[in-house]
């Protein structure tokens, strides 16, 4: 199985900033999950890490991504860093560039770049997250694979293990190698009930053939990943072994 580890050795590839980019191979696919997993994983650790939400929509009547985050890791921020890791938030529950251009403004990549460079400065390690999937558009010109090359951090891709995860994963890698990104790993995030079956077991295996990627866990389903305030002390015990085998295997 190929393997990849965020080491000392991979300063080149990480650039000015230690961390990883979560995305997704689409919308509601388990990537906030996955993020506030891995920041609450690494503070136990000792690790000082920070979440990152670039561009976040559908905050009206939802807990913020970045929240949920920040309430896994039993985390406080001040103000100036909060707003440094969710630059850009908008109401409305859509592709971040038509939430931007509703609230009569525009998402700008180089504002992102400054704001993560800001939080590099005070934290060990970023933990960036997208919005919808790869191709999801930023504003009119630039698209969230853009974001990606210039924060320049290695990739974790989440999937969804069941029916249909093949084509959509396999498309997302092929997209990210072909703009040169390094991709530290797949995770699949479970969303429904239930032991997993011959079919997830065989995705697995066949993206990590075809794609040349490991698939680094499966974070099997658990309600209170679904709750809007979530205490990583709280959670069962697969949850938590399943994300620290992750950890292990990213060797942050």
């Amino acid at each position: 199985m190929p393997t990849f580890c965020l080491t000392a050795n991979h300063a080149s590839v990480r650039g000015i900033m230690n961390g990883l980019f979560v995305t997704g191979t689409d919308t509601d696919i388990g990537k906030t999950a996955l993020s506030a997993l891995l920041l609450a994983e690494l503070h136990r650790r000792g690790t000082d890490a920070a979440p990152m939400k670039p561009a976040q929509t559908g905050c009206v009547g939802n807990v913020p991504d970045l929240d949920y985050s920040l309430s896994m890791a039993q985390m406080e921020v001040t103000e100036e860093n909060y707003v440094n890791m969710a630059p850009y938030t908008f109401e409305p529950a859509c592709s971040p560039h038509l939430a931007a251009e509703m609230a009569g403004t525009e998402i700008e990549l180089a504002e992102i770049v400054i704001a993560a460079r800001t939080l590099a400065s005070e934290y060990e390690f970023i933990i960036a997250e997208g919005a919808g999937g790869i191709l999801v558009p930023l504003n009119h010109r630039e698209t969230m694979l853009d974001l990606m090359q210039a924060l320049k951090l290695p990739i974790l891709l989440a999937a969804r293990p069941g029916l249909g995860t093949i084509n959509h994963t396999l498309l997302s890698i092929r997209a990210l190698r072909s703009d040169g990104l390094n991709i530290a790993g797949i995770v699949f995030v479970a969303s429904k009930p239930g032991e997993p079956s011959f079919i997830e077991e065989d995705n697995g295996n066949t993206i990590e053939h075809f794609g040349n990627i490991p698939i680094l866990g499966t974070i099997p389903y658990c309600a209170q990943l679904a709750e809007p305030n979530p205490n990583y002390n709280d959670l069962p015990i697969p949850v938590v072994a399943e994300i620290e085998k992750i950890v292990n295997q990213l060797g942050v």
